[in-house]
């Protein structure tokens, strides 16, 4: 049990203030900061890790440190799971299914759409409402202006515990399919990585001619953010499906990418960042969409390729 002097000091004000308990089960760098941003706010916070030792800095501010994951379970109505993966998730709940009726479970480990809808079945099976959820921000934004959390599963949890979960940033509800925050999570980091792997290619290109990352940096962001604001104008084309463009064609970027793809190449540089996307330009001409903007390589992406 936790020896913290601070304990029942932390306890009674909790429950003077109508606080909720809030129990966090996995204490790496993001689980670590969601429990902080809980004991920051005020709330009575029972931690609990495979590595105890890891619990050390939080009991240190005054969390509750758990001996064992049931009894972090049975110290709270409101459970925030973020661990490794759900493979580590079933492994620290499913022993402990006896404990979770009438709990909300909120997991907020990365994962597939199909495993959230997967423990939201089992979760409902045991009596529990259940929030999946994506982290749309690094440990270090937890709990300010820029973080964005996503939820789905169980309205009555989310509407029941939103205040709860503010605390840690912005919350965002999708709808009860489970699966739909995981989905969310995973297309917002495939936007991510586009750019990042795109700004990696570029500086690699460069740097072939010893030009500085960070000098070159300059360029790269003022030029991404204008190119930015052409994106609600592509959704709209990809909406209604019409993807005529006054600005440059499909077929106007397949010779951009063959210059692209030699130049690197030319400089040593490796195309495997960029190739793919030239196949699938190369594929939208083939297909008789040279005369079509940008926007109409989301939709080949959501069909078959044709042999």
């Amino acid at each position: 049990m936790n020896s913290n002097p601070n304990e029942k000091e932390n306890h009674e004000q909790a429950v003077a203030a109508g606080l909720t308990s809030v129990t966090v089960i996995g204490l790496g760098m993001m689980g670590a900061a969601l429990a902080e941003a809980f004991l920051k706010a005020g709330h009575r916070t029972t931690v609990w890790n495979r590595s105890a030792g890891k619990a050390d800095a939080l009991v240190a501010k005054g969390a509750i440190r758990a001996a064992t994951a049931a009894e972090a379970v049975s110290a709270s109505p409101l459970i925030v799971v973020c661990v490794l993966d759900y493979e580590a998730v079933d492994n620290i709940l499913s022993p402990l299914a006896g404990l979770l009726a009438g709990r909300t479970l909120v997991n907020l480990t990365n994962g597939k759409p199909e495993q959230a809808r997967k423990a939201a079945k089992w979760a409902a099976e045991q009596g529990a409402n259940y929030l999946d959820g994506g982290i749309m921000a690094v440990p270090q934004m937890i709990a300010g202006p820029n973080a964005l959390l996503l939820f789905s599963g169980s309205s009555e949890a989310f509407t029941t515990y939103q205040k709860e979960l503010d605390v840690l940033g912005s919350g965002k509800y999708l709808g009860e399919d489970a699966g739909l925050a995981a989905l969310y999570d995973l297309a917002l980091l495939s936007a991510m990585y586009g750019m990042f792997g795109g700004f990696y290619h570029a500086v690699a290109l460069v740097g072939s001619e010893k030009v500085e990352a960070t000098a070159f940096t300059a360029l790269v962001v003022p030029w991404l953010q204008a190119m930015m604001a052409s994106l609600p104008l592509q959704a709209q084309a990809m909406d209604a499906n019409v993807h005529t463009t006054d600005v440059s064609s499909l077929y106007i970027n397949k010779i951009g990418f063959v210059n692209l793809i030699e130049a690197s190449q030319e400089q040593g540089i490796s195309t495997e960042l960029v190739a793919p996307i030239q196949a699938l330009v190369d594929r939208a001409v083939a297909e008789g969409y040279g005369a079509d903007g940008l926007s109409r390589l989301a939709g080949l992406l959501m069909k078959p390729q044709l042999m």
